[in-house]
C-alpha cells in the first residue's frame, strides 16, 4: 500500500511569509481523505500547523492517518519549518492518542465551565475592585514577561515567544485598564492586595486571560477566590459558561480548576522537527 499527499491547490503565500496548502490523502491512487497544513499565524513561518487532517470513514484504523501525518511533517521541513503544531478536541480520543504515538508533546489545554444563574460568593474578608491606571503599567509589564516565559519553557524561541506575548497584549487590551468588554481586578483579603485577574466578557464568549495570586500569598486559597471573582464577573455580564487555558505542567492551576468543574474541550501539542 502506497499512501501520498497531493496537493488540490497551488502554494498559497501571503504577507510575513504565510504558506497553506491543501492536499488530498490516496491510497494506491484512491482518494481517502484531506490535509490542510499551513504556517503558523502566531509563531510565523518556521512553524507549521496541521489545520485540518480527516480520513474517510471506511478506511479509519488502517493507519492512513498516521502516514498522512507523516508526509504533512515532510512537507513541512520542505518549507523550512523547525516545529510543527495541532489542537485537538478534547472528545477525539483516537486522534489524542495519534498524536501522542508520533511524538506530539501537550504544551496547553483550553477547558470551559458551565456557571448557574447566581453569581458565586467570594470567601469571608475577599472582595474584588477594579485595577486602577496607575497599577496597569507594572502590571501589564510582568504579565507579559510571565507569559513569554510559559512559551519559552515549553520550547519556543525567546525572541518568537516576547514578540507573541507583545502582540497579544496591544490586540487584547489597546486601551489598557479601558478596553471594551473588558475586567481587569485586583483581589483583596482583609485590605491587602493578593492577587489580580484578566477576564473579558465580550460577546462571543467569557475566557480568563490570567489569574494570579502574588507570590507572598499563594497556598492560602487566593486563587480560588479570583477565579470566583471571574465566575461572579461572567455571570454578571450575562454569559453561562467561562473559558480558561491552563499550559501543561502548571499541576497547581489544574488540579484548581478541576476542583472547580473546568473540563478539558481542546489540547494543543507540539513537535520538534528534527
Amino acid at each position: 500500500m502506497t499512501t501520498t499527499l497531493r496537493p488540490t491547490e497551488p502554494l498559497q503565500r501571503a504577507a510575513g511569509g504565510a504558506l497553506s496548502r491543501h492536499f488530498r490523502v490516496y491510497v494506491n491512487g484512491r482518494p481517502v481523505g484531506a490535509v490542510h497544513l499551513a504556517t503558523d499565524q502566531d509563531f510565523g513561518p518556521a512553524v507549521a500547523r496541521i489545520t485540518d487532517l480527516g480520513i474517510d470513514v471506511p478506511d479509519r484504523g488502517r493507519g492512513r492517518g498516521t502516514v498522512a501525518a507523516l508526509a504533512a511533517e515532510e512537507i513541512a521541513r520542505g518549507w523550512g519549518c523547525a516545529r510543527m503544531e495541532i489542537t485537538v478536541p478534547a472528545a477525539a480520543g483516537a486522534a489524542l492518542r495519534l498524536a501522542t504515538a508520533l511524538g506530539y508533546v501537550q504544551r496547553n489545554r483550553r477547558m470551559r465551565k458551565p456557571l448557574g444563574d447566581v453569581p458565586p460568593a467570594l470567601p469571608a474578608g475577599s472582595r474584588g475592585r477594579a485595577m486602577t491606571e496607575a497599577e496597569f503599567g507594572p502590571w501589564n509589564a510582568q504579565a507579559m514577561k510571565g507569559y513569554a516565559q510559559s512559551w519559552i519553557d515549553r520550547g519556543v524561541p525567546a525572541d518568537a515567544a516576547r514578540a507573541r506575548a507583545e502582540r497579544d497584549h496591544a490586540r487584547l487590551l489597546p486601551d489598557g485598564p479601558a478596553t471594551a468588554d473588558t475586567v481587569l481586578s485586583v483581589l483583596e483579603h482583609e485590605g491587602t492586595r493578593v492577587g489580580t485577574l484578566w477576564l473579558s466578557v465580550a460577546a462571543d464568549r467569557a475566557y480568563v486571560y490570567r489569574v494570579e495570586a502574588g507570590e507572598r500569598f499563594r497556598g492560602r486559597g487566593h486563587g480560588r477566590a479570583l477565579m470566583l471573582l471571574a465566575e461572579a464577573e461572567t455571570t454578571a455580564a450575562g454569559h453561562r459558561f467561562l473559558g480558561l487555558n491552563v499550559f501543561a505542567g502548571n499541576t497547581p492551576a489544574e488540579r484548581l480548576y478541576e476542583s472547580l468543574g473546568y473540563v478539558p474541550v481542546e489540547y494543543a501539542l507540539y513537535k520538534d522537527l528534527l
